[in-house]
């Protein structure tokens, strides 16, 4: 978790430009734009988080034990399966793992978000946060029990492994994280050049 802190290193509340001297109504104005960032992050988190788990209770009621349904043809189906493994189905007897880390996950975004200052950021944290409660809840309450449930997924294009939308909204959220790294946009608003 300190290397996390680290990686976003940012005061409590920044510097914002021209608020040197503003005095209080400079810095409430800075809180003011965290705490709307705050929301935004948790706003994406419970979306995603809603509508992977909306998903998942209609492919358990509708579709497991069923025949997958076809989509896009042989490109796309939808098929129910449980995973209790991590990506692709590997490491099934690691699933106590899996739990530990996306619980993890969950614990330093809620605790570097008070330091949160980017929208875009805020949307890619929001997206892992809703992707890793998603998958936490079905490791937590599926079959075959506590902290070792597998997870529901679905999703499945051809030549490819099977994946929900838990799934599609952490690597979005990644995808944007390499994405914001790469252009030097740091947590905290402030652009950098390496």
């Amino acid at each position: 978790m300190a290397e996390a802190e680290r990686i976003i290193g940012t005061p409590d509340i920044p510097e914002a430009e021209g608020t040197e001297g503003a005095g209080d109504k400079g810095q409430d104005e800075v809180r003011g734009k965290g705490k709307r960032k705050v929301m935004v992050l948790f706003a994406v988190a419970v979306f995603a988080y809603l509508l992977d788990l909306i998903s998942k209770m209609i492919v358990v009621a509708k579709l497991e034990h069923h025949e997958p349904i076809e989509v896009l043809g042989d490109w796309l189906r939808f098929d129910a399966i449980r995973n209790a493994g991590a990506a692709f189905g590997i490491g099934e007897a690691f699933t106590v793992i899996f739990t530990v880390i996306a619980a993890t996950v969950i614990v330093v975004i809620a605790r570097l978000a008070r330091k949160l200052y980017s929208l875009p950021w805020a949307i890619a944290l929001g997206l892992l946060l809703g992707g890793a409660l998603g998958n936490l809840t079905d490791r937590i309450f599926r079959s075959p029990g506590l902290f070792k449930g597998a997870v529901v997924d679905f999703i499945a294009p051809a030549h490819f492994a099977v994946f929900n939308l838990a799934d599609s909204a952490i690597v979005c959220g990644g995808i944007l994280i390499v994405i914001l790294s790469f252009k030097g946009l740091d947590p905290d608003g402030t652009v950098h050049k390496d």
